[in-house]
């Protein structure tokens, strides 16, 4: 619960820099988000190198990894046809667009947006923000209610990057490599399949 708190605090932090200073002038023209991804990906990739249960789990599951993958999109299918339910301004094309950007915010959107219109791309873009952001805020509980692999199905096609430190933690440093390959599977099928929903 400590850890959700912490990253909802510097989130807060960040919104009230951002909105209340003129420090994002001295972010222009260096991508630091980048930079710091990196670096924790090389952290993230150390923690699993140093424990043996990480790669000796990856050498047990063989192709059920792909299961995971399978998963998140049949939930987050299931899910869009629930909240179809009682959102009526989108059709259920639109709202399955949206749910194929599996958490992948920044290209999901742009396909959204040039395909189809302003609006549904917002709806896009704030849609999976929403599901990174819960993803680090309540994986820990997500993990104890509903299983270890739960929250790599949350984070989507980010639990290959932002949410990957959260879900180790969560999870187990073992379900790290699993995460990351589900992470890549998603963002490498989310152009593809946002695509084919938005030319039906």
């Amino acid at each position: 619960m400590r850890g959700s708190i912490t990253i909802l605090m510097f989130f807060t932090l960040g919104l009230m820099v951002g909105r209340f200073t003129s420090f994002e002038q001295l972010l222009y023209g260096i991508d630091y988000s980048s930079w710091a991804l990196y670096l924790l990906m090389f952290l993230v990739g150390i923690s699993i190198g140093a424990d043996s249960r990480a790669l000796e789990m990856l050498r047990t599951m063989n192709l059920k990894i792909l299961l995971i993958p399978i998963s998140t999109i049949l939930g987050t299918t299931l899910g869009v046809l629930l909240v179809s339910v009682a959102i009526k301004q989108f059709s259920l094309k639109e709202l399955m667009a949206v749910g194929a950007g599996f958490g992948y915010y920044s290209l999901s959107s742009i396909i959204i947006k040039n395909m189809h219109s302003d609006a549904l791309g917002v709806v896009a873009l704030l849609t999976n923000v929403i599901r990174e952001i819960t993803t680090l805020l309540l994986a820990p509980h997500i993990a104890v209610y509903f299983g270890k692999i739960s929250p790599i199905c949350a984070g989507g096609a980010t639990s290959m990057d932002t949410t990957l430190p959260i879900i180790s933690v969560s999870s187990g440093k073992e379900y790290a490599i699993p995460s990351l390959v589900h992470g890549i599977i998603l963002t490498i099928a989310v152009p593809f399949v946002v695509t084919l929903i938005l030319s039906l």
